[in-house]
């Protein structure tokens, strides 16, 4: 007899995330019945708020979220959400954020999270980095004022630029940031799109809502995203020595998916339109801590870690340290809870258990 093939299923991290994010205090049933419209819906972030949607639609099926789910490859957003696929709630758009958007019965949420996002990716294709941000986001902007919805624009903490390293970076913490730069693609775009973000929500009424975000991780990652943290994991998981081009004296805040993600939907119900909010861990580890703390996970026993003259073939990044205070957002009601060995251990039991 011929077996059945299994139907594609949510991964049991995700699942697991997504039900500590649902146990939270918020009123998620706003979101029942609503259009939310994701452009990157196959990034790293965008996929978790992806998740959470799928999640409620299964929950409340009589008053499901109609998810939007904007991407330019078919194939890859089938293979991120196979066990979404085929959904009458799951309509796949696929195409570019910079070319025109089709029309829609009616959309109550967009969220903008187009676009390259670590240096690897921006750096090869800087007009197309700065095209998503800047003229992606006009195009949502005008489908925002058209439909009277909520926009959430996904921005970074490289849009305060070039500065000292600090204790903590506040909203208005700007430092330099030259345009003519290797890297201004990524950090200027993010600035323009900001402020195209404040004058629609001044001159139109649109209610936008930024979200200012530091260095993310968590199930899904892309193992090739060329960031220390990804880099670290798959050598984890493929028993390869983890080896720093530095001392490893750096520090970085990580902060796990899942706790970005709750504070992603709190900006969409409840932000202040025309407002920035830094989403990020305040507490901050060194690149050799995070090192030896992935090798102690590891599946592989007693992985080495080594530390090696710094090469000029990394980017540099913005700051050499420092974190965001994130007392705008607390008064939200939003804290991060995932310290980072239980974030990275998730982390890795996705990809050892994919």
């Amino acid at each position: 007899m011929a077996s059945l093939k299994e139907k594609p299923c949510r991964h049991t991290v995700i699942a697991e995330d997504l039900e500590v994010i649902f146990s939270r205090p918020e009123k998620w049933h706003c979101f029942a019945g609503s259009h939310v419209l994701i452009a990157g819906a196959t990034s790293f972030l965008a996929a978790y708020l992806i998740e959470f949607f799928a999640s409620l639609s299964e929950r409340w099926p009589e008053r499901p979220v109609v998810i939007h789910a904007l991407a330019r490859d078919r194939n890859k957003l089938s293979s991120r959400f196979p066990h979404l696929m085929g959904q009458c709630w799951f309509r796949p758009i696929i195409q570019d954020v910079c070319d025109q958007l089709p029309g829609f019965e009616r959309i109550d949420f967009i969220v903008h999270a187009a676009g390259a996002g670590s240096p690897k990716h921006y750096l090869a294709d800087p007009v197309g980095t700065a095209r998503a941000n800047v003229q992606g986001v006009l195009n949502l902007l005008d489908l925002a004022r058209l439909y009277g919805s909520r926009l959430l624009f996904m921005s970074s903490g490289a849009v305060y630029g070039h500065g000292q390293s600090v204790n903590a970076i506040t909203e208005t913490g700007f430092g330099g940031l030259d345009p003519l730069d290797i890297s201004a693609c990524y950090g200027e775009s993010k600035r323009m799109a900001e402020t195209l973000c404040a004058d629609y929500h001044r001159q139109y009424g649109v209610a936008t809502v930024i979200a200012r975000i530091s260095h993310t991780y968590g199930p899904g990652i892309a193992l090739d995203d060329g960031r220390s943290f990804a880099d670290f994991i798959a050598d984890a998981l493929n028993g390869r020595p983890i080896v720093l081009n530095s001392d490893g004296s750096g520090s970085r805040p990580f902060c796990y998916v899942a706790d970005a993600t709750v504070a992603f939907l709190m900006l969409l119900l409840r932000g202040e339109a025309g407002n920035a909010y830094n989403i990020g861990m305040d507490q901050e580890t060194t690149i050799l801590e995070l090192a030896r703390l992935i090798a102690r996970l590891s599946p592989t026993p007693d992985l080495e870690v080594a530390c090696q003259p710094a090469t000029l073939d990394r980017q540099a990044l913005f700051r050499a340290g420092g974190h965001f205070d994130l007392a705008k957002i607390e008064l939200l009601g939003w804290r991060p809870t995932t310290q980072p060995e239980a974030g990275f251990e998730r982390t890795l039991r996705y990809f050892t258990q994919n």
